[in-house]
């Protein structure tokens, strides 16, 4: 069996992987994200605040997004609950996912 790779995810791999080295969340549920080629890009999340991620609609939530220690972007569900003994209370956005499927950031 042959399975060919989206267009884009070739793309993004013949040019190398990208490592997230900042984020920064705003205001219209959406986080910009630089990364260690020195791009920033825009990812959109207001279309996916369901299912796992649906505790982040929450705003205060949303905002406090911080890169874990395998460099993705995540967030804990409870912050009082260590997240590396209670492996279900972090939520996280693949590194790969996040440049595949955002935008360049464009100032306005």
């Amino acid at each position: 069996m042959n399975t060919k790779l989206p267009s884009k995810v070739e793309k993004y791999l013949d040019s190398g992987r990208k490592k997230i080295i900042q984020v920064t969340p705003c205001e219209n549920f959406s986080l910009n994200v630089l990364f260690d080629n020195g791009e920033t890009r825009s990812y959109d999340m207001s279309d996916k605040l369901i299912g796992v991620f649906e505790i982040l609609k929450d705003k205060s939530k949303f905002d406090m997004v911080f890169l874990d220690e395998l460099g993705n972007i995540a967030w804990d569900r409870n912050i009082s609950v260590d997240s590396s003994k209670v492996w279900n209370n972090r939520i996280d956005l693949c590194s790969d996912s996040v440049y595949i499927d955002s935008t360049p950031y464009k100032i306005k």
